[in-house]
């Protein structure tokens, strides 16, 4: 007997606070703190039109963090997985062609070459 289970169930996660996931909700408080942190620290020497502006560019990183898969990871295994493949263990690739057809042909194409030099003596 087979039971069909939709996909999306899979994807299924637990909202926490105000609809967001438990991870979400992290990030988004530290998104909020970091903004007010900026917003206290450059009042003083910039207006308020563009240290509100500065709130924001300092406040998305961290809130996109809460909210980014890629290829079902998540932002904080991702940033990781790239730092030990180009960091940690790097690799250097490096591609030499090899002409099997030409290395096989090799010794009689020289036979040749050396029966043609003889014949032109």
């Amino acid at each position: 007997m087979e039971v069909k289970i939709n996909r999306e169930i899979r994807n299924y996660t637990e909202s926490m606070f105000f609809g967001l996931t438990l991870r979400q909700f992290i990030f988004s408080v530290l998104a909020c703190t970091v903004a007010v942190g900026v917003y206290f620290l450059l009042k003083p020497y910039v207006g308020t039109e563009t240290v509100s502006w500065m709130c924001i560019l300092a406040a998305a990183p961290f809130a996109a963090l809460g909210f980014i898969k890629y290829n079902g990871m998540t932002a904080e295994k991702f940033v990781w997985a790239w730092i030990k493949s180009e960091f940690l263990m790097p690799k250097k690739l490096v591609f030499h062609s090899t002409n099997t057809y030409f290395e096989l042909m090799k010794p009689s194409m020289e036979q040749k070459s050396k029966e043609v030099l003889k014949t032109n003596d």
